[in-house]
Protein backbone atom coordinates (compact mmCIF):
# COMPACT_ATOMS: atom_id res chain seq x y z
CA UNK A 1 0.00 0.00 0.00
CA UNK A 2 1.27 3.69 -0.85
CA UNK A 3 -0.06 6.76 0.45
CA UNK A 4 0.08 9.50 -2.22
CA UNK A 5 -0.63 12.34 -0.29
CA UNK A 6 1.16 11.07 2.98
CA UNK A 7 1.61 14.84 4.58
CA UNK A 8 -1.94 14.49 5.48
CA UNK A 9 -1.08 12.05 8.15
CA UNK A 10 0.34 15.21 10.38
CA UNK A 11 -3.51 15.74 11.23
CA UNK A 12 -3.52 12.79 13.29
CA UNK A 13 -2.05 15.11 16.28
CA UNK A 14 -5.52 16.16 16.27
CA UNK A 15 -6.60 12.90 18.25
CA UNK A 16 -4.79 13.18 20.73
CA UNK A 17 -5.28 16.90 21.21
CA UNK A 18 -9.54 15.82 21.17
CA UNK A 19 -9.42 13.12 23.48
CA UNK A 20 -7.75 15.60 26.05
CA UNK A 21 -10.20 17.80 25.40
CA UNK A 22 -13.03 14.95 26.03
CA UNK A 23 -11.27 14.54 28.70
CA UNK A 24 -11.18 18.32 30.17
CA UNK A 25 -14.77 18.85 29.38
CA UNK A 26 -16.17 15.84 31.46
CA UNK A 27 -14.27 16.89 34.33
CA UNK A 28 -15.84 20.09 34.04
CA UNK A 29 -19.47 19.00 33.94
CA UNK A 30 -19.04 16.31 36.94
CA UNK A 31 -17.21 19.58 38.19
CA UNK A 32 -20.46 21.90 37.78
CA UNK A 33 -22.51 19.38 38.93
CA UNK A 34 -21.23 19.65 42.43
CA UNK A 35 -21.62 22.92 42.52
CA UNK A 36 -25.31 22.94 41.24
CA UNK A 37 -26.50 20.34 43.23
CA UNK A 38 -25.38 19.86 47.18
CA UNK A 39 -22.61 17.39 47.59
CA UNK A 40 -24.07 14.85 50.05
CA UNK A 41 -27.43 14.95 47.79
CA UNK A 42 -25.66 14.18 44.95
CA UNK A 43 -24.06 10.30 45.42
CA UNK A 44 -28.09 9.42 46.37
CA UNK A 45 -29.12 10.98 42.89
CA UNK A 46 -29.85 7.90 40.35
CA UNK A 47 -27.59 9.14 37.11
CA UNK A 48 -29.65 9.49 34.08
CA UNK A 49 -26.59 9.94 31.74
CA UNK A 50 -24.45 6.42 30.83
CA UNK A 51 -20.88 7.15 31.20
CA UNK A 52 -20.00 4.18 29.35
CA UNK A 53 -22.24 5.37 26.19
CA UNK A 54 -20.46 8.82 26.37
CA UNK A 55 -17.19 7.20 26.49
CA UNK A 56 -17.89 4.91 22.99
CA UNK A 57 -19.42 7.63 21.87
CA UNK A 58 -16.36 10.28 21.97
CA UNK A 59 -14.15 7.18 20.81
CA UNK A 60 -16.15 6.58 18.11
CA UNK A 61 -15.44 10.21 16.63
CA UNK A 62 -12.17 9.70 17.06
CA UNK A 63 -12.08 6.73 15.28
CA UNK A 64 -14.13 8.62 12.50
CA UNK A 65 -12.13 11.07 12.57
CA UNK A 66 -8.54 8.45 12.08
CA UNK A 67 -10.22 6.85 9.06
CA UNK A 68 -10.99 10.06 7.26
CA UNK A 69 -7.90 11.66 7.60
CA UNK A 70 -6.13 8.19 5.92
CA UNK A 71 -8.47 8.59 3.50
CA UNK A 72 -7.57 12.37 2.54
CA UNK A 73 -3.67 10.38 2.64
CA UNK A 74 -4.79 8.70 -0.90
CA UNK A 75 -4.03 5.19 0.19
CA UNK A 76 -3.85 2.96 -2.80
CA UNK A 77 -2.77 -0.57 -3.07
CA UNK A 78 -2.91 -3.88 -6.08
CA UNK A 79 -0.30 -2.22 -8.19
CA UNK A 80 -1.18 -2.88 -11.98
CA UNK A 81 2.01 -2.91 -14.54
CA UNK A 82 0.98 -0.36 -16.97
CA UNK A 83 3.33 0.87 -20.21
CA UNK A 84 3.38 4.69 -20.55
CA UNK A 85 5.03 6.35 -23.91
CA UNK A 86 6.25 9.62 -24.39
CA UNK A 87 6.08 11.34 -27.64
CA UNK A 88 6.87 14.29 -29.57
CA UNK A 89 8.90 16.34 -31.34
CA UNK A 90 12.63 17.85 -31.08
CA UNK A 91 12.32 21.62 -31.24
CA UNK A 92 15.09 24.00 -31.36
CA UNK A 93 14.93 27.53 -31.08
CA UNK A 94 17.44 29.98 -33.28
CA UNK A 95 17.79 33.30 -31.57
CA UNK A 96 19.45 35.97 -33.89
CA UNK A 97 21.28 37.99 -30.99
CA UNK A 98 22.97 40.43 -33.50
CA UNK A 99 23.08 44.33 -32.56
CA UNK A 100 20.55 45.03 -35.07
CA UNK A 101 18.11 43.28 -32.68
CA UNK A 102 18.07 46.15 -30.71
CA UNK A 103 16.04 48.33 -33.08
CA UNK A 104 13.10 49.90 -31.35
CA UNK A 105 10.33 49.36 -34.60
CA UNK A 106 8.81 46.33 -31.83
CA UNK A 107 8.50 47.56 -28.45
CA UNK A 108 10.70 47.65 -26.68
CA UNK A 109 13.23 46.26 -28.92
CA UNK A 110 13.07 43.02 -31.49
CA UNK A 111 15.47 41.01 -29.22
CA UNK A 112 13.57 41.45 -26.05
CA UNK A 113 10.03 40.76 -27.67
CA UNK A 114 11.18 37.55 -29.36
CA UNK A 115 12.34 36.22 -26.19
CA UNK A 116 9.13 37.08 -24.78
CA UNK A 117 7.41 35.50 -27.35
CA UNK A 118 9.28 31.90 -26.89
CA UNK A 119 8.43 31.84 -23.24
CA UNK A 120 4.52 32.49 -24.13
CA UNK A 121 5.48 29.67 -26.35
CA UNK A 122 6.75 27.51 -23.83
CA UNK A 123 3.61 27.04 -21.61
CA UNK A 124 2.02 25.71 -24.44
CA UNK A 125 4.41 22.87 -24.83
CA UNK A 126 3.15 19.35 -24.75
CA UNK A 127 5.99 17.13 -24.12
CA UNK A 128 8.57 18.45 -26.74
CA UNK A 129 12.23 18.65 -26.08
CA UNK A 130 13.54 21.95 -26.79
CA UNK A 131 17.06 23.62 -27.27
CA UNK A 132 18.37 27.13 -27.61
CA UNK A 133 21.31 28.72 -29.86
CA UNK A 134 21.74 32.11 -30.15
CA UNK A 135 24.13 33.66 -33.01
CA UNK A 136 25.02 36.94 -34.39
CA UNK A 137 28.73 36.20 -35.89
CA UNK A 138 28.99 32.91 -34.85
CA UNK A 139 26.97 30.56 -32.88
CA UNK A 140 26.43 28.64 -29.69
CA UNK A 141 24.41 26.13 -28.04
CA UNK A 142 22.97 27.99 -25.34
CA UNK A 143 20.56 24.81 -23.84
CA UNK A 144 21.29 21.61 -25.75
CA UNK A 145 17.70 19.89 -26.17
CA UNK A 146 16.05 19.13 -22.64
CA UNK A 147 12.77 18.46 -21.25
CA UNK A 148 13.65 20.67 -18.43
CA UNK A 149 11.63 23.60 -19.18
CA UNK A 150 12.86 25.93 -16.02
CA UNK A 151 16.16 25.07 -17.28
CA UNK A 152 14.89 26.43 -20.66
CA UNK A 153 13.64 29.47 -19.27
CA UNK A 154 16.81 30.06 -17.34
CA UNK A 155 19.09 29.92 -19.89
CA UNK A 156 16.58 32.78 -22.05
CA UNK A 157 16.82 34.79 -19.78
CA UNK A 158 20.42 35.57 -19.62
CA UNK A 159 20.18 36.08 -23.98
CA UNK A 160 21.56 39.21 -24.49
CA UNK A 161 23.42 40.64 -27.63
CA UNK A 162 26.43 40.20 -25.41
CA UNK A 163 25.78 36.42 -24.99
CA UNK A 164 27.87 36.30 -28.83
CA UNK A 165 31.18 38.20 -28.71
CA UNK A 166 31.70 38.68 -32.32
CA UNK A 167 29.58 40.78 -34.68
CA UNK A 168 27.52 40.19 -37.31
CA UNK A 169 24.79 37.99 -38.79
CA UNK A 170 25.88 34.24 -40.13
CA UNK A 171 22.20 32.54 -40.30
CA UNK A 172 23.59 29.86 -42.08
CA UNK A 173 26.26 28.79 -40.15
CA UNK A 174 23.88 29.03 -37.25
CA UNK A 175 21.81 26.74 -39.41
CA UNK A 176 24.90 23.95 -39.66
CA UNK A 177 25.70 24.30 -36.05
CA UNK A 178 22.19 23.02 -34.64
CA UNK A 179 22.46 20.30 -37.33
CA UNK A 180 25.38 18.96 -36.53
CA UNK A 181 25.94 20.19 -32.55
CA UNK A 182 21.90 19.73 -31.37
CA UNK A 183 20.40 17.33 -33.46
CA UNK A 184 21.68 13.70 -33.39
CA UNK A 185 23.12 11.83 -35.49
CA UNK A 186 19.99 9.41 -36.34
CA UNK A 187 17.18 10.27 -38.16
CA UNK A 188 16.75 14.31 -38.58
CA UNK A 189 12.81 13.51 -38.99
CA UNK A 190 10.35 15.15 -35.97
CA UNK A 191 12.46 17.96 -36.15
CA UNK A 192 11.92 22.08 -36.07
CA UNK A 193 14.19 24.88 -36.02
CA UNK A 194 12.18 28.14 -35.12
CA UNK A 195 14.59 30.57 -36.57
CA UNK A 196 13.76 34.13 -34.91
CA UNK A 197 15.48 36.74 -36.64
CA UNK A 198 15.82 39.99 -38.97
CA UNK A 199 16.99 38.33 -41.74
CA UNK A 200 19.49 40.17 -42.31
CA UNK A 201 22.86 38.20 -43.52
CA UNK A 202 26.76 38.54 -43.71
CA UNK A 203 27.17 36.02 -46.39
CA UNK A 204 26.71 32.74 -45.01
CA UNK A 205 24.93 31.22 -47.97
CA UNK A 206 21.79 30.67 -45.34
CA UNK A 207 19.10 29.50 -48.17
CA UNK A 208 21.88 26.45 -48.94
CA UNK A 209 22.08 25.72 -45.37
CA UNK A 210 18.59 25.50 -45.70
CA UNK A 211 18.16 23.11 -47.96
CA UNK A 212 20.80 20.69 -47.03
CA UNK A 213 18.90 20.74 -43.44
CA UNK A 214 15.20 19.92 -45.26
CA UNK A 215 17.03 17.01 -47.00
CA UNK A 216 17.51 15.53 -43.57
CA UNK A 217 13.87 16.39 -42.98
CA UNK A 218 14.32 19.14 -40.60
CA UNK A 219 11.71 22.04 -40.85
CA UNK A 220 12.33 25.52 -40.74
CA UNK A 221 10.14 27.71 -39.24
CA UNK A 222 11.15 31.43 -39.94
CA UNK A 223 9.71 34.47 -37.94
CA UNK A 224 10.79 37.59 -39.82
CA UNK A 225 10.74 40.45 -37.21
CA UNK A 226 11.59 44.39 -38.03
CA UNK A 227 10.35 47.07 -40.72
CA UNK A 228 10.85 45.93 -44.32
CA UNK A 229 10.82 48.99 -45.90
CA UNK A 230 12.30 52.08 -44.38
CA UNK A 231 14.24 50.11 -41.86
CA UNK A 232 15.23 51.34 -38.26
CA UNK A 233 18.47 52.84 -36.53
CA UNK A 234 20.32 50.86 -34.06
CA UNK A 235 20.40 52.56 -30.47
CA UNK A 236 23.62 51.76 -28.05
CA UNK A 237 24.59 53.19 -24.79
CA UNK A 238 28.09 55.38 -24.53
CA UNK A 239 30.44 54.39 -21.46
CA UNK A 240 29.09 57.64 -20.30
CA UNK A 241 25.29 56.39 -20.58
CA UNK A 242 24.40 58.40 -23.19
CA UNK A 243 22.38 56.79 -26.42
CA UNK A 244 23.17 56.87 -29.61
CA UNK A 245 22.65 55.56 -32.52
CA UNK A 246 25.17 52.71 -34.34
CA UNK A 247 27.53 54.04 -36.91
CA UNK A 248 29.40 52.44 -39.84
CA UNK A 249 31.92 54.74 -41.87
CA UNK A 250 30.49 57.75 -40.27
CA UNK A 251 26.88 57.40 -41.11
CA UNK A 252 24.17 55.86 -38.66
CA UNK A 253 23.07 52.01 -39.72
CA UNK A 254 19.32 51.16 -40.69
CA UNK A 255 18.34 47.77 -40.10
CA UNK A 256 15.94 45.98 -42.46
CA UNK A 257 13.88 43.02 -42.09
CA UNK A 258 15.17 40.78 -45.23
CA UNK A 259 12.32 39.04 -46.07
CA UNK A 260 13.07 37.77 -49.32
CA UNK A 261 15.58 35.49 -47.97
CA UNK A 262 13.91 33.80 -44.93
CA UNK A 263 10.90 32.65 -47.55
CA UNK A 264 13.90 31.00 -49.81
CA UNK A 265 15.20 29.55 -46.56
CA UNK A 266 11.52 28.04 -45.82
CA UNK A 267 10.41 26.68 -49.24
CA UNK A 268 13.68 24.91 -48.93
CA UNK A 269 12.74 22.76 -46.36
CA UNK A 270 9.60 20.00 -46.01
CA UNK A 271 6.52 21.58 -44.75
CA UNK A 272 8.64 24.87 -44.09
CA UNK A 273 6.88 27.94 -43.14
CA UNK A 274 7.46 32.09 -42.76
CA UNK A 275 5.70 33.98 -40.62
CA UNK A 276 5.97 37.60 -41.29
CA UNK A 277 5.49 39.30 -38.36
CA UNK A 278 7.66 42.37 -39.24
CA UNK A 279 6.49 45.44 -36.66
CA UNK A 280 2.91 43.94 -35.53
CA UNK A 281 2.26 40.87 -32.48
CA UNK A 282 4.26 38.33 -32.45
CA UNK A 283 1.82 34.67 -30.84
CA UNK A 284 4.24 31.83 -30.78
CA UNK A 285 2.23 29.71 -28.91
CA UNK A 286 -0.58 30.07 -31.31
CA UNK A 287 2.51 29.13 -33.72
CA UNK A 288 3.08 26.25 -32.16
CA UNK A 289 -0.25 24.87 -31.74
CA UNK A 290 -1.06 25.24 -35.46
CA UNK A 291 2.36 24.05 -36.43
CA UNK A 292 4.08 21.79 -34.34
CA UNK A 293 1.84 20.55 -32.03
CA UNK A 294 -0.53 18.45 -34.28
CA UNK A 295 2.37 17.57 -36.53
CA UNK A 296 3.65 14.14 -36.45
CA UNK A 297 5.60 12.96 -33.53
CA UNK A 298 7.85 10.18 -32.52
CA UNK A 299 8.04 7.98 -29.89
CA UNK A 300 11.00 10.01 -27.44
CA UNK A 301 10.75 7.31 -24.47
CA UNK A 302 8.48 4.54 -23.14
CA UNK A 303 8.48 3.18 -19.45
CA UNK A 304 6.52 0.63 -17.50
CA UNK A 305 5.24 2.19 -14.43
CA UNK A 306 2.84 0.52 -11.29
CA UNK A 307 -0.29 1.90 -11.57
CA UNK A 308 -2.19 1.78 -8.00
CA UNK A 309 -5.83 1.51 -7.09
CA UNK A 310 -6.85 4.52 -5.20
CA UNK A 311 -9.04 2.80 -1.87
CA UNK A 312 -9.65 5.77 0.09
CA UNK A 313 -13.41 6.02 -1.12
CA UNK A 314 -13.46 2.99 1.57
CA UNK A 315 -11.89 5.05 4.65
CA UNK A 316 -14.32 7.49 3.87
CA UNK A 317 -17.29 5.33 3.87
CA UNK A 318 -16.34 3.58 6.93
CA UNK A 319 -15.68 7.50 8.73
CA UNK A 320 -19.66 8.24 7.97
CA UNK A 321 -20.81 5.00 8.74
CA UNK A 322 -19.40 5.36 12.16
CA UNK A 323 -20.16 9.59 12.71
CA UNK A 324 -23.63 8.41 11.30
CA UNK A 325 -23.76 5.22 14.10
CA UNK A 326 -22.39 7.93 17.00
CA UNK A 327 -24.90 10.48 16.26
CA UNK A 328 -27.73 7.36 16.42
CA UNK A 329 -26.78 6.60 19.98
CA UNK A 330 -28.13 8.19 22.99
CA UNK A 331 -25.93 9.24 26.14
CA UNK A 332 -29.05 8.32 28.55
CA UNK A 333 -29.68 5.83 30.36
CA UNK A 334 -32.66 3.41 29.35
CA UNK A 335 -35.71 2.96 32.40
CA UNK A 336 -37.21 5.86 33.97
CA UNK A 337 -34.75 7.79 35.21
CA UNK A 338 -37.22 11.42 35.65
CA UNK A 339 -39.05 9.34 38.12
CA UNK A 340 -36.26 7.60 40.11
CA UNK A 341 -34.68 11.05 40.73
CA UNK A 342 -37.99 12.46 41.97
CA UNK A 343 -38.10 10.05 44.55
CA UNK A 344 -34.19 10.38 45.25
CA UNK A 345 -35.08 14.24 45.98
CA UNK A 346 -38.15 13.60 47.26
CA UNK A 347 -38.58 10.72 49.29
CA UNK A 348 -42.33 11.40 50.17
CA UNK A 349 -43.54 11.46 46.35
Amino acid sequence: MILQHINMLYFLWLIPALAVVYVYAWQKRKAGLKLFIDAGLLDRIPVSVSYVKRFWKSAAVLIALIFLIVGMARPAWNPKPETVERKGRDVVFLLDVSKSMLAEDLAPNRLERAKLAILDCIERLEGDRIGLVAFAGTAAVKCPLTLDYGFFRMMLKDISTDSIARGGTLIGDAIRKVMTDVFDDQVKEFKDIILITDGEDHDSFPVDAAKDAGEQGVRIIAIGLGDENEGKRIPVTTETGTKTFLKYNGREVWSRLDADTLRKMVNATPGGKYLNVATGAIDLGNVYARLIATAEKKQLASDTIKRYEEKFQIFLAVAFIILSAELLVNERKNGKRSQGTASALFPGT
